[in-house]
């Protein structure tokens, strides 16, 4: 009797054993596919691959790279989620915001000039939100998801350190060409100082989470590495917004008053707004303006802010479209105005987020989109750092948050498919309506 019962006992303990073992490499591989799709979604499926070429219009602008790379990507990363990931998380993922952003970006679509090239861009945005999200629920607990983000960003800085070394003419701006005035100005593995600057940004924001989670000389490391790109990327806002990103959400840390944080963001944002597109749409605001910075143009974008208001005023219901504005016979039919410091006709977006979205989807549905992507989440923010084991975590997706929304005031990057500008920004909304959920979990 006792050897039967040793035996039940001890098979109970086997087996006992073998769950925990079956979790814990559960849990591992989760980590290590996190931080693998991070580290993609950060450095893009073609990486120092320079300024992309321009196509005439009507050109396909398809790209048979990312759409076979992204879709297999995804199909792994929706595969890992159905059989690794928590079922109560996936269930908190927050589906009805999102589909209604996309539902916004689908029903634009009726407006578009050419509808199957922006369906095939839609397409891709829901599949690279599949790698976003699984990026989010496939660690375990909040050491997992801290450590894959680090690996992610030293995997990605020490990749980019050392083509500065091997092979600089990729990964700094040269003197030939269009962009000439940037020369010797850091972009990294994107096509442009602007856009890299805020990447390596979130990087360093990445490395200030890891070492308030421990990893101290890790996240150490990615902090200095982080910020020593941004300072040489030449990208005066973005050195300018990183500090008031992280200035806004420590004022919430210190007082623990998160809603004072947000407050602060708030007027801040108004603030950045009135110098900026306000500045043309105001001559008080544009003397003002004036009186501030050396270039109340923003390097030109004024003229294309202009033109981007005086197309909005023309179809403010609708818009035109999702991905059919832009370098498409809506532009390119005008003609070429010689005193501009830009030509239109070649503008790849109108380099405002907001600008921009009324333009895709027309002034309401510009509206609704935003409120969900940029107002929204800032009271799960409120929420969920109400949660003490949240408050870490938290605070890396509001600062990512509030960053891009000053970024998004001088750039476009919503809904732009697999720009590591919007994925970023994208995994701090969805982290953040996660957090207002459930608490994370500790290892």
């Amino acid at each position: 009797m006792s050897e039967s019962g040793s035996t039940i006992s001890d098979d109970h303990r086997s087996a006992a054993a073998f769950r925990a073992e079956g979790a814990g490499h559960a849990g591992s591989l989760g980590s290590i596919l996190s931080g693998c799709g991070l580290f993609v979604l950060m450095l893009s499926l073609q990486p120092f691959a320079g300024v992309p070429q321009q196509t005439a219009p009507g050109e396909s602008t398809g790209n048979i790279v990312n759409q076979v790379g992204w879709f297999g990507l995804g199909l792994v990363f929706l595969v890992a989620m159905l059989g690794l990931a928590q079922r109560d998380v996936l269930a908190r993922l927050g589906f009805g915001r999102w589909a209604v952003i996309f539902g916004i970006a689908a029903i634009s679509i009726a407006q578009s000039l050419d509808p199957t090239a922006s369906w095939r861009g839609l397409l891709l945005t829901a599949i690279v939100m599949i790698v976003v999200a699984g990026v989010l629920v496939l660690p375990r607990d909040e050491h997992g998801f801290a450590t894959a983000a680090v690996n992610a960003c030293l995997a990605l800085l020490l990749l980019v350190y050392a083509m500065l070394v091997l092979a600089p003419h990729l990964v700094v701006h040269g003197a030939e060409g269009a962009e000439g005035v940037h020369a010797g100005d850091w972009l990294g593995h994107l096509a442009h100082k602007n856009f890299a600057a805020p990447v390596f940004s979130i990087v360093a924001m990445i490395g200030i989470y890891g070492w308030r989670s421990g990893l101290r000389w890790r996240g150490g490391l990615v902090i200095a590495l982080g910020v020593l790109f941004v300072l040489n990327s030449g990208s005066k806002t973005t050195m300018g917004f990183l500090p008031l990103a992280i200035g806004v959400v420590t004022l919430a840390r210190i007082t623990g008053r998160p809603g004072l944080a947000v407050l602060a963001h708030v007027v801040l944002v108004a603030l950045i707004a009135a110098l900026t597109v306000g500045s043309v749409m105001s001559p008080e605001l544009n003397a003002m303006l004036k009186a501030v910075i050396a270039d109340p143009t923003f390097t030109g974008r004024d003229e294309i802010w202009k033109f981007a208001l005086q197309r909005i005023s023309e179809r403010p219901w609708f818009g035109y479209g999702y991905a059919s504005f832009w370098q498409t016979p809506a532009v390119t039919g005008f003609e070429e105005n010689y005193e501009a410091s830009w030509d239109i006709r070649g503008i790849g977006s109108g380099h405002n987020s907001y600008l921009d979205a009324a333009l895709t989807f027309g002034v309401p549905g510009a509206v609704l989109a935003i409120w969900l992507l940029m107002g929204q989440p800032l009271f799960d923010y409120i929420r969920s750092r109400r949660i003490p084991e949240n408050r870490n975590l938290v605070d890396l997706f509001a600062m990512i948050l509030i960053l891009m929304t000053y970024v998004g005031m001088l750039e476009t990057f919503p809904l732009n498919r697999a720009d590591p500008l919007w994925v970023l920004f994208a995994m701090a909304v969805l982290g953040l309506s996660l957090a207002a959920r459930m608490r994370t979990k500790a290892p």
